[in-house]
């Protein structure tokens, strides 16, 4: 067997590997609707870093590197999108618990004397 194929064949299945927990994260976070443990850096970060090494690996010819690469910049923009809908989210959800349900009575204190 051709060691070039090989050598290729790893690459493509570190390739899977590495999408598919990323990609568990990213859906992880969306069906979650939380944003507890996660940094809108971390995603900016990886699209950078995936957008670079996007560059780097088209100029090279590694279409390995250039098929992961790419589909991690996808997902880092989706994970951030998930990211800033899920925190819109838990802030709209924080500020109508602290205001009274509309239609709703509410206490009045009696004045002191």
């Amino acid at each position: 067997m051709n060691s070039d194929l090989v050598f290729e064949a790893i690459g493509w299945a570190a390739a899977a590997i590495l999408l598919c927990t990323i990609l568990q994260q990213v859906y992880k976070q969306w069906k979650s609707g939380d944003t507890g443990g996660v940094s809108k850096w971390l995603f900016v970060g990886q699209s950078l870093a995936s957008l670079g090494f996007t560059v780097y690996s088209w100029h090279t010819g590694n279409w390995v590197f250039v098929t992961v690469n790419s589909a991690l910049l996808v997902s880092a923009i989706a994970g951030e999108a998930i990211y800033f809908r899920n925190r819109r989210r838990q802030r709209r959800e924080k500020g109508a618990g602290a205001q009274a349900p509309r239609g709703s009575a509410t206490a009045v204190e009696p004045a002191s004397s």
